[in-house]
């Protein structure tokens, strides 16, 4: 038959989330009949306690203790379906797990690849003489700048007395300087120029002199 007519198309394989959603819809179905056996259950109850003791009593009774069997069937049934949804769900979050751990290391490996084409293009020896040349600058400007802060002082073996008496010739030199510059009419060389036009009269050449002196 498949010769004539071919296989029937695969579907889909089925996933953990599929499996649990699957037997959380079955485990709903037993919750329903569950409740409804609690229902008829309550129903039974109350006609026994309104019921004296006989055979329609017992008859109930006898009808009350299959429902409730059933329920238990159905309550053990349920337990062991959430018991399969909880191993799935463990299962699942290994899986979650490993599928990150996988990314992960795909991250990584990349990440070296990167590096290592970044890396392969850095000259650490060229670094090194870069380091090297930026420490013989900084010397080199460190010498520049002690040079230029360098004071200009007075050096220690020069005498007082020396120059004690090069300021006493520099004072004598001024003072035959100054009695130089007053000519033989007692007026000095700055005071010799026209006499503005707002004075009456020149000076007295008695009074220039006192005033010079």
């Amino acid at each position: 038959m498949n010769r004539l007519f071919g296989s029937a198309p695969k579907g889909p394989k089925p996933t953990l989330n599929s499996a649990i959603s699957n037997i959380d819809t079955r485990i709903s179905s037993v919750d329903v009949k569950i409740a409804s056996i609690n229902a008829e259950l309550q129903t039974y109850q109350t006609k026994m306690a309104k019921m004296r003791d006989g055979p329609g009593k017992t008859a109930l009774k006898q009808k009350a203790l299959k429902v409730l069997q059933r329920r238990k069937q159905y309550e053990s049934q349920r337990d062991q379906l959430q018991s399969q949804v909880w191993n799935m769900e463990q299962a699942q979050t290994l899986q979650d797990n490993l599928a990150g751990v996988m990314t992960t290391v795909d991250a990584m490996k990349t990440t070296q690849r990167e590096l290592r084409k970044q890396y392969g293009k850095v000259d650490l020896d060229k670094i090194e003489r870069m380091q090297d040349e930026m420490a013989d600058l900084l010397d080199v400007g460190n010498e520049i700048q002690e040079t230029l802060s360098r004071g200009y002082e007075v050096p220690d073996d020069v005498d007082e007395a020396e120059l004690d008496a090069e300021l006493e010739m520099l004072g004598a030199e001024m003072e035959s300087e100054g009695l130089g510059a007053i000519d033989a009419g007692g007026v000095p060389d700055f005071m010799r120029d026209e006499v503005p036009e707002f004075i009456d009269e020149p000076p007295e050449a008695s009074k220039v002199q006192e005033v010079a002196r």
